[in-house]
């Protein structure tokens, strides 16, 4: 049990890290686990529109991907050069420290949690890691370009780094996304319509 609350300790620092992208309205960034919070929320409410999906499962995975940011740091999606590899190293060490903070099954359990959300090749992972796009476009949309307009990112670029992850898993979901993103770039009631119902 002392594990277990130390590591419960452990992971309020999650709250410290801050992200990129602003809560909507703009008045201050989101932290890392707020950013977690909604998430499993976006999961819990439109996890049940896909077919062979485990909603808990995904919802599990979006609550742990990012506690490895505590020692790692946020990696904005729309930072400059970045070094993969040293990003992933320095993950990986984190996952090792935070997670062994738990009893060794609980860590493993977790640890494998990280893992498939990381690796991106079940049903499971490709959903949550598409909401984990969906998450901060729609911030970004109900504060008028937010992050985008920051970093003088164009539609091309926000349709490859979004689209990236949210098409693989699910074309639908993806044809309503691009909508919200032309809407934007190119003007139109349907950006501000949808993304208010989609936020």
């Amino acid at each position: 049990m002392s594990e277990t609350i130390a590591f419960l300790v452990e992971i309020d620092r999650l709250k410290q890290v801050d992200r990129q992208t602003r809560i909507i309205g703009g008045r201050r960034r989101e932290n890392a686990a707020e950013h977690s919070w909604h998430l499993a929320m976006f999961a819990l409410v439109l996890g049940g529109r896909f077919k062979r999906i485990n909603v808990s499962r995904v919802i599990a995975m979006l609550l742990v991907h990012d506690i490895v940011e505590i020692d790692a740091g946020d990696v904005p999606l729309h930072a400059g050069k970045v070094d993969p590899g040293a990003t992933q190293a320095r993950e990986a060490e984190a996952s090792r420290r935070i997670f062994g903070l738990l009893p060794q099954a609980d860590g493993r359990r977790l640890l494998r949690l990280w893992k498939e959300f990381d690796a991106g090749e079940t049903e499971n992972s490709r959903l949550a890691r598409a909401l984990d796009r969906l998450q901060p476009l729609t911030l970004n949309l109900r504060n008028g370009g937010g992050t985008w307009l920051e970093n003088n990112v164009t539609e091309d670029l926000v349709v490859q780094r979004y689209g990236a992850e949210i098409e693989p898993a699910s074309s639908e979901l993806w044809h309503e996304v691009r909508g919200l993103i032309a809407g934007h770039f190119h003007g139109g009631s349907k950006s501000a319509r949808t993304s208010h119902q989609v936020a």
